[in-house]
């Protein structure tokens, strides 16, 4: 199903109906998982678990004012050969909201997730970021390079003049009931969304019912008041891993002069691999496309 007109809300007219998806999604979303939480600076950090323990970890980062879901739907596709671990960073998900945020907060987060889930028992993980999750990958890339095996963020444009303008951050809303919420779901930055099954799963995941029955979404909006994100670019130029980037061939985020600067300043050796048909969020788009590039990455590495 094509969704052009409605790129800004891509569960409009749904009705709080649940679209039809694919056997792949409908078994990957059913799949058996470990859930838990962490303790990390006093704030509870929400995580699940995919796959045996004691093989190799994969850990999974999501983006902005998102939750573990974005990747939820793919992480049990890794869980033959990997103990995979997808966390909800702080202010995000279910997990617990601080008073300021930063990178370094995330690390801390996703490595004491990845202990917690058993991702580390052979050895460190590899660890992979979208957008947001992105920073903290590449932080501890350049900062903790022995507590990671390798990273890869997808689709993670860089603070800076080369960053095309993003919408806004919207203000804290709630909605009569879940109809309406979903109804107002949307992708930032806008784009088209043909894969609905995908919009209406992260949309529902990203939803809370408050004590007056009405929904809101379980993000901080306060996230990024203040927040620290450090010095990117350095951290790139500073991975002391192997390190890829992954993104949509179609997402104006990561195009042009952020392209061509994050190619100048990233280690020679990183590759940059394009996922046609996509746009910023590539595990909506092309989330097929996307696992086959994940698996070829680490069968590289290993």
């Amino acid at each position: 199903m094509k969704n052009d007109g409605g790129s800004t809300a891509p569960l409009r007219g749904l009705n709080g109906a649940v679209p039809p998806a694919p056997e792949w999604f409908t078994q990957a979303v059913n799949t058996p998982f470990e859930s838990g939480f962490v303790d990390v600076d006093g704030i509870p950090i929400e995580y699940r678990s995919w796959g045996d323990r004691g093989k190799p970890g994969l850990l999974f980062f999501h983006g902005n004012a998102a939750h573990l879901g974005w990747w939820s739907f793919l992480t049990p596709l890794f869980a033959a050969e990997y103990r995979v671990v997808a966390l909800s960073f702080s202010g995000m998900g279910l997990s617990g909201w601080r008073s300021s945020y930063s990178i370094d907060n995330f690390v801390r987060e996703g490595f004491a997730a990845a202990e917690a889930g058993g991702a580390c028992l052979a050895g460190p993980p590899t660890i992979i970021g979208h957008s947001l999750g992105g920073l903290p990958v590449l932080r501890a890339a350049a900062r903790h390079a022995e507590r990671m095996r390798a990273g890869i963020i997808v689709d993670c444009a860089l603070p800076g003049p080369e960053m095309s303008e993003a919408a806004p951050q919207s203000p804290q809303r709630s909605y009569p009931d879940l109809p309406s919420a979903l109804d107002r779901f949307r992708l930032s930055p806008l784009q088209p969304c043909e894969n609905l099954y995908a919009a209406d799963y992260l949309a529902r995941m990203a939803l809370k019912q408050t004590e007056d029955g009405s929904w809101t979404w379980r993000f901080d909006r306060n996230l990024w008041r203040g927040i620290d994100i450090g010095d990117p670019w350095a951290d790139l130029s500073g991975v002391k891993v192997p390190m890829a980037h992954i993104r949509g061939d179609h997402s104006f985020l990561t195009a042009g002069a952020m392209h061509r600067r994050m190619r100048s300043t990233a280690p020679e050796t990183m590759p940059f691999i394009d996922i046609p048909a996509a746009y910023h969020h590539v595990m909506v788009d092309q989330p097929l496309a996307l696992v086959a590039s994940l698996r070829t990455l680490l069968a590289a590495w290993a």
